[in-house]
């Protein structure tokens, strides 16, 4: 099932469990990429979507519908994304988000990037929190500035904005750490 009308209805008419199973096995995918692309380490990213569940589950009868329900639930996962980088960025600062990424990439057995994607990830990892969603979201995703809008609730100016600073700042950290001309 994978109409959001019909999970609704599931949910509302008591199914709640049934409803709750097409979400995760419907959206749990695409949503832990999406995490995954900005913790990196997986174990975070599963710890992020469990959260992401758990307060949907209990946020789920008071859903308007305003917005799609994979829009709802990609907006609760990029929130308690957000909140976790923000307070890994306040314990451990900027200098060891680095060193972390770099060791995180280096230590995965599927990770098979080469040192420009390694520099890349680095790079990101040096952006505040709201820069890298937006960055992730437009490089990686591709994701329309007008479906951010939607998902983020801020302006489709604000986040050209910011895309455009995360890019050149992602630029500038690799190009001050390879030899090559742009």
């Amino acid at each position: 099932m994978t109409d959001d009308d019909a999970i609704i209805r599931l949910f509302k008419a008591g199914k709640k469990e049934e409803a709750f199973n097409h979400i995760v096995k419907n959206y749990g995918e695409r949503l832990y990429w999406h995490i995954r692309r900005l913790v990196l380490v997986h174990e975070d990213a599963d710890d992020l979507l469990q959260n992401t569940f758990m307060k949907a589950w209990s946020a789920l009868d008071g859903f308007r519908g305003e917005s799609g329900l994979f829009t709802w639930l990609w907006r609760i996962a990029t929130n308690e994304t957000l909140s976790f980088l923000s307070r890994q960025r306040i314990a451990q600062g900027v200098s060891a988000e680095e060193e972390r990424v770099a060791n995180t990439l280096k230590a995965d057995r599927n990770f098979d990037g080469d040192k420009l994607q390694l520099l890349l990830q680095q790079a990101i990892a040096t952006l505040p929190p709201k820069q890298r969603v937006v960055f992730t979201m437009r490089y990686y995703d591709e994701t329309p500035y007008d479906k951010m809008s939607r998902i983020l609730a801020t302006s489709t100016g604000a986040l050209k904005a910011s895309y455009h600073h995360a890019y050149t700042k992602v630029l500038e950290y690799v190009k001050a750490r390879i030899d090559i001309d742009y």
